[in-house]
């Protein structure tokens, strides 16, 4: 790293230097909810190629702060990283579509957002076993341009990166981005207020679930359900996009 740094001019040098920390930040956060034998120093490893591909590639003249650019670039190599591993197995993915779909049914009919109690009956199963399904299906619960099926948009571009930086996609994906910034805007606003704050301080403020649960004064294992339903709520709002 430091033979790369000395080659690099001195302003994305410094940039390199004063935003190594925010790598381990993400690699951790994602890495909390992800199963025992993912190796978080491979997230690292990923996410430091996301690093300097941001110095490499960042334009101020855009007028986004590299912080924001950077976090969003680190994000999608590590998502990059654990796609290519293809670790989830087919069962965990049918189990958060079944959930996906039985969030959806619901807030469809009723116009609101499904309450928990709601979910579980529609699914047939008691609290106790929805609340273990949330927890088995958490590691899936990152919101992504190829979960959603947008294969148009540029290979390793997640929904933040596409919506921060429009101008990064061809101009055809560049439409559709408009119209999925807007869905996506009104996506969480429709959220419930609790889990539109836990969006807010994950995704942006880049707090760690344990750092949630003692902002909100709730149990970090309550944070991570909570995150989950609210991944599995936007993914079923904007699943039309998967046949776009």
């Amino acid at each position: 790293m430091n033979t790369y740094c000395t080659a690099l001019k001195p302003e994305k040098s410094r940039l390199l230097g004063e935003h190594l920390h925010i790598v381990k930040i993400i690699a951790y956060q994602v890495a909390g909810g992800l199963p025992q034998h993912i190796d978080v120093n491979d997230l690292i490893s990923a996410g430091m190629i996301g690093l300097l591909e941001s110095v490499e590639r960042f334009d101020s003249s855009r007028g986004v702060q590299f912080n924001t650019y950077a976090s969003i670039r680190v994000r999608g190599a590590i998502m990059d990283e654990l796609r290519s591993l293809d670790w989830m197995t087919r069962s965990m993915r049918d189990k958060s579509n079944r959930l996906e779909k039985a969030y959806g049914a619901i807030e469809k009919k009723t116009g609101r957002p499904a309450g928990e109690e709601e979910v579980a009956e529609l699914m047939g199963i008691t609290t106790e076993e929805f609340n273990a399904l949330l927890s088995e299906v958490r590691s899936l619960n990152v919101l992504n341009l190829e979960d959603m099926g947008l294969k148009n948009f540029d290979e390793g571009m997640d929904i933040l990166e596409c919506i921060k930086d429009p101008n990064g996609c061809d101009p055809m994906s560049a439409m559709k981005t408009t119209e999925l910034k807007r869905s996506v805007a009104e996506a969480i606003a429709s959220l419930p207020e609790k889990e539109k704050l836990i969006i807010s301080l994950y995704y942006y403020e880049e707090l760690t679930l344990k750092e949630i649960g003692k902002v909100l004064d709730i149990t970090e294992s309550r944070v991570c359900q909570l995150h989950t339903q609210t991944m599995l709520r936007l993914k079923s709002r904007l699943s039309v996009y998967a046949d776009a």
